[in-house]
């Protein structure tokens, strides 16, 4: 009796020393990970902004005066000349390369007036003679812009994303009417009774080549949403600003007679992105 249950004891043991030595020789269990997929920065994109020109300048704003007596032309320049026109807007549509490259074609729209002053010691027209003559200007303009943009977006921290970005295109500049009112200044003669003399003069438009550079920084306010501060430099070339009037025209006057400088444009610009991955 006590025989057969030591062999039995040992049958027992040796089986489970066979099953330990089977479990060794057996592969590890196989463990399923959840893929995880990363979605790189690439699709087309829409953008909408608007800015506001904390400085905005012109050079020197120029004409040509007409003295139909001789049919000669005189140069001259406005002794002060003040543009305005803070705020701007625009939309574009762009495409983002991978995480670096980006570029967009942009549409821009912003208006402004002018106001300039000019004296002379010649009197003003059907003055007395030995009076001069000191004229105020004053107009307004329109402004279209169509630009390539290019950007480099320079890694993405705590969810924010600064860039650089340069512009390239063209500005069409659209000019109103300038009316000019010209009032008699004392000289050699006093001007007693000369009454103001008011003259229009009809505005011009053409296409200005314009460059740009930019810098800001973008966040992911929302899936797909970006909004984007930033700063923006624009230079736009200078143009034809206003033609003869009727009389000049009329006397044998041609061509263009006033020309604006080159502007340029420091503005902050706040806009929305949205993108499409």
């Amino acid at each position: 009796m006590i025989r057969f249950d030591a062999l039995a004891l040992a049958a027992a043991m040796a089986g489970a020393s066979a099953n330990v030595a089977l479990a060794g020789d057996a592969p590890p269990p196989e463990i399923k990970m959840p893929e995880v997929s990363v979605q790189a920065a690439k699709g087309w994109y829409v953008r909408g902004d608007v800015g506001y020109a904390v400085n905005a300048s012109r050079s020197d704003t120029t004409f040509r005066a007409y003295d139909p007596a001789g049919g000669d032309y005189d140069s001259g320049h406005f002794d002060s000349n003040r543009f305005g026109g803070d705020f701007s807007g625009g939309l574009g549509i762009g495409y983002q390369f991978n995480d670096l490259f980006r570029a967009d074609v942009s549409g821009d729209f912003f208006t402004g007036d002018f106001n300039g002053r000019v004296s002379s010691d010649s009197s003003c027209s059907g003055g007395a003679g030995g009076t001069g003559c000191s004229t105020k200007a004053r107009s307004s303009f329109k402004a279209g812009s169509l630009m390539v943009n290019g950007y480099v977006d320079l890694g993405t921290v705590a969810g924010f994303t600064p860039y650089v970005g340069a512009g390239l295109g063209a500005t069409h500049v659209s000019w109103s009417s300038v009316n000019a009112v010209g009032s008699c200044v004392d000289g050699i003669s006093g001007c007693a009774g000369a009454a103001s003399v008011s003259t229009r003069y009809p505005g011009e438009s053409d296409w200005r080549m314009t460059y740009a550079l930019m810098a800001g920084v973008a966040y992911e306010i929302a899936p797909n949403v970006k909004v984007d501060l930033g700063y923006r430099f624009s230079h736009i070339a200078g143009g034809d600003m206003f033609g003869y009037s009727a009389a000049d025209s009329a006397a044998g006057a041609g061509g263009t007679m006033g020309r604006d400088g080159a502007l340029s444009r420091h503005e902050i610009r706040v806009g929305l992105r949205i993108t499409t991955w």
